[in-house]
C-alpha cells in the first residue's frame, strides 16, 4: 500500500514540471482509514508546497492520518512557511517520505522536527524514482550549477544535416513534440551562434494540449555576430534572451543587442571561445537550474570536452543522407582512441513511432 500511495504522490509531483524551477517537484497524498482524503503538489515556484495544498484539498479532518510525500518536508522559512511545522500542527500521525532533501537548509532537519514531535517517519519508499524525477533539483541545490542535457537528432548514418545544411526535418513529429516537452521542463535552452544564423530558430516551447513554459534563450556567441532581426529577438515571450559573448564583441553591437531587450554577459575566453564552465556558473547564479543544449556539432563538442553535460538524449531517424561533408552531432578534433570515448551509463531506449531515442548519463570517470 505504501508503494501504491507513493506512486500517486509521484504522479501528482509531475504536474509541476516546467513551473517550479528552481524548486523541486513534490507531490503529497493524505490517507486515513485506507482512504485518500487529500492530495496536493507543488504547482508553481513561490506558491504553496505540496503538503500545504494537500491539506487545503482534504475532504475531512486530517488528524491521525498518514501523509505520503515525495521529498522531505521543508524545515525553514523561504517563500513559504515550513511544511514540517504545518504537519505537526495538523496532527498527522505518520509521514512516509520517498527521499531526504539534500538542500543544506533542510538536509534531515524536517525529518527531525517530525520525530521530535512523536510522528513516525519512514524514508526510502520509491526513493530512486523520486531522485530521477528531481535530477535537475538534486544537482542544482548541491552544486549551484545547471543540470545540462545534450539533445541531438541524427540520421541512421550519423548526420545532423545534408552537406548543404538542410536539416528540416530529420526526426518525425512525435520526436519533435517530445523535445518541446524537454524545453518545457528546463529553465534554459542553449545554442551556438551558428545555429541562429543557419536556422533562425524561435527556441520557444510549443505543445499541443497546453501552454508550455518558454526557457530562457541562451546564445553562445563569441564575437556577438547575432543578427538583430533574428527570431529570438522578435517574438512574444516572457522568457529572457541571454547573449553569452566575450571581449571580442564590439561595444556598438552589444548596445544594439541590449536595445532589443536581451541580456549581455561577458565571459572569459577559453580556446578562443566562450568558457562554457564559467558560463554554467553564471547561469546558476541567475537561478537557471537546467539547460537543454540544442547546439551544432562544434558547441556539442566543446560542451562535452568542458565537462558540463550530465545527460544525453539522442534521437535517431531511419534515414540515410550520406556525404563526407555532412556533419555529425559532435565535431571538434575528436578522440584518438576508442578507449578515450565518452561513455553513457543507465542507458534507456524509447521509440517515437519509427524514430528511436537513446537516453543516458555521462559516465563519470574514477
Amino acid at each position: 500500500m505504501d508503494t501504491k500511495y507513493m506512486k500517486r504522490a509521484l504522479q501528482l509531483a509531475r504536474k509541476g514540471i516546467g513551473y517550479t524551477n528552481p524548486n523541486p517537484l513534490v507531490g503529497a497524498v493524505i490517507v486515513k482509514d485506507e482512504e485518500v482524503i487529500g492530495e496536493g503538489y507543488h504547482a508553481v515556484y513561490g506558491g504553496p508546497h505540496a503538503e500545504i495544498n494537500a491539506f487545503k484539498n482534504a475532504n475531512q479532518d486530517v488528524n491521525g492520518a498518514v501523509m505520503y510525500v515525495t521529498l522531505e518536508p521543508c524545515s525553514h522559512y523561504g517563500k513559504t512557511p515550513p511544511c514540517a511545522k504545518a504537519i505537526v500542527e495538523k496532527g498527522i500521525k505518520k509521514v512516509i517520505i520517498a527521499m531526504e532533501d539534500p538542500n543544506p537548509e533542510v538536509a534531515g532537519r524536517g525529518i527531525q522536527i517530525l520525530k521530535d514531535h512523536g510522528i513516525e517517519v519512514v524514508v526510502g519508499v520509491l526513493e530512486e524514482e523520486s531522485k530521477t524525477l528531481n535530477e535537475i533539483f538534486l544537482k542544482y541545490i548541491t552544486t549551484k550549477l545547471p543540470f545540462c542535457i545534450l539533445k541531438t537528432a541524427m540520421t541512421l548514418d550519423g548526420k545532423i544535416a545534408t552537406r548543404t545544411g538542410d536539416s528540416k526535418w530529420i526526426t518525425n513529429e512525435a520526436s519533435r513534440h517530445y523535445v518541446h516537452e524537454l524545453r518545457h521542463r528546463v529553465a534554459g535552452i542553449m545554442v551556438g551562434i551558428g545555429t541562429v544564423i543557419q536556422d533562425d530558430p524561435f527556441l520557444n516551447t510549443r505543445l499541443k494540449k497546453e501552454t508550455g513554459s518558454d526557457p530562457a534563450r541562451i546564445i553562445v556567441d563569441t564575437s556577438a555576430r547575432v543578427p538583430l532581426d533574428a527570431n529570438i529577438f522578435n517574438m512574444t515571450s516572457t522568457a529572457k534572451t541571454i547573449i553569452a559573448t566575450t571581449e571580442f564583441a564590439k561595444e556598438e553591437k552589444l548596445r544594439a543587442i541590449e536595445a532589443k531587450g536581451a541580456q549581455i554577459i561577458i565571459m572569459p575566453i577559453r580556446d578562443n571561445r566562450v568558457d562554457l564552465k564559467y558560463l554554467m556558473k553564471e547561469l546558476g547564479e541567475k537561478k537557471i537550474d537546467s539547460v537543454l543544449l540544442e547546439g551544432g556539432s562544434e558547441l556539442n563538442y566543446s560542451a562535452l570536452e568542458s565537462g558540463i553535460v550530465d545527460k544525453v538524449n539522442a534521437f535517431i531517424a531511419p534515414k540515410i543522407i550520406g556525404g563526407s561533408e555532412a556533419r555529425s552531432p559532435v565535431g571538434g578534433v575528436g578522440r584518438l582512441f576508442m578507449r578515450e570515448a565518452i561513455s553513457l551509463s543507465n542507458v534507456k531506449w524509447q521509440n517515437f513511432e519509427e524514430d528511436m531515442m537513446i537516453e543516458g548519463y555521462i559516465r563519470m570517470e574514477g
